[in-house]
């Protein structure tokens, strides 16, 4: 996997989580805490999820084939599309459930030192491996917002993992919350209520890693600066004079594919149009490094023809 992959941010998170998923199961057998064992299922889904993350990075780097013969990209958006499916089903649905079963069938909290300890000991792990998060986020988002890195992030691990942890860090804060209630009042519902709210919590990021990981796997186009860069490469002024129009298309985060019509001169020889075809791949490669599939199509420019390209874009 690629730096910009995050590999490092999906160890530290797998490290912090299967600690805490053995830590909040523990607990959960001293104490009879529903919070406690709809967070330990949250942790071990999560532990999960970073696996799959990781076997989907390995499955991405093989050569291509015959049958799939622009590679095996892709894979990373197919297991990042998984991750949110098993965050939804077993963590989400499993914390509701049991969070409606606490609640109708209420009882107090045994042993409280055990989850209270727990809890506060996964928010330090968590807390590191979210600062790990970031930290490998910062160095590839550039001057992006948060929102903006998840939402046009092609590489889909760091926004992963970044949810993963800003879902576990607030788990764990209703965890705590509803343990803390449960413990001054007396009343076991209180446990109930704060983990159906861990439930929705994961439903709810679930549904955003969801939508975002199903638009790369539909795929996406280069960004804008990455088309302004092929745009200026393309047209050399002599041979190529102008873009008609182009498309291009994420095989996988870090290869893209390019295709574009070029307005080249009606007197223009065959060699001509090959060699300045191939010097503007050339050109490409260099401004776009993740131009690894280019097909470019010689045209003589008609208003029309643009016209077309438009409405095929469309």
């Amino acid at each position: 996997m690629s730096a910009s992959g995050g590999t490092k941010a999906i160890v530290a998170a797998l490290a912090a989580n299967l600690a805490i998923a053995v830590a909040k199961f523990v607990a959960f057998l001293f104490s009879g805490s529903s919070s406690m064992l709809a967070e330990s299922v949250h942790s071990l889904a999560d532990s999960g999820n970073q696996g799959l993350l990781l076997l989907g990075g390995k499955k991405a780097q093989r050569e291509a084939t015959p049958q799939h013969p622009f590679g095996y990209g892709r894979e990373r958006y197919i297991y990042a599309f998984l991750v949110s499916i098993v965050l939804f089903s077993v963590g989400g649905m499993f914390a509701i459930y049991e969070g409606y079963e606490k609640i109708k069938h209420p009882h107090a909290i045994e042993a409280w030192y055990w989850p209270v300890g727990v809890l506060v000991f996964a928010i330090i792990a968590e807390s590191f491996s979210f600062r790990t998060a970031i930290k490998e986020s910062n160095e590839v988002r550039g001057k992006l917002s948060w929102r903006q890195f998840i939402k046009r992030a092609k590489a889909p691990e760091l926004p992963v993992v970044l949810l993963e942890d800003l879902g576990a860090l607030v788990g764990l804060v209703l965890a705590l919350g509803g343990v803390g209630i449960a413990l001054i009042t007396g009343d076991g519902v209180w446990d109930g209520i704060g983990t159906l709210c861990i439930g929705i919590l994961l439903i709810v990021i679930a549904i955003v890693l969801a939508a975002e990981t199903k638009s790369l796997l539909l795929g996406e186009a280069a960004g804008a600066e990455e088309v302004d860069k092929i745009n200026a490469a393309l047209v050399d002024g002599v041979v190529v004079t102008r873009v008609i129009h182009m498309r291009t298309l994420h095989l996988g985060p870090e290869e893209l594919l390019v295709a574009a019509k070029i307005a080249v001169q009606g007197n223009d020889t065959a060699t001509e149009v090959a060699n300045a075809i191939n010097a503007a791949e050339a050109r490409i490669r260099e401004a776009v490094p993740i131009a690894r599939v280019i097909y470019l199509e010689p045209d003589i420019y008609q208003p029309e023809t643009v016209d077309l390209g438009k409405a095929d874009a469309h």
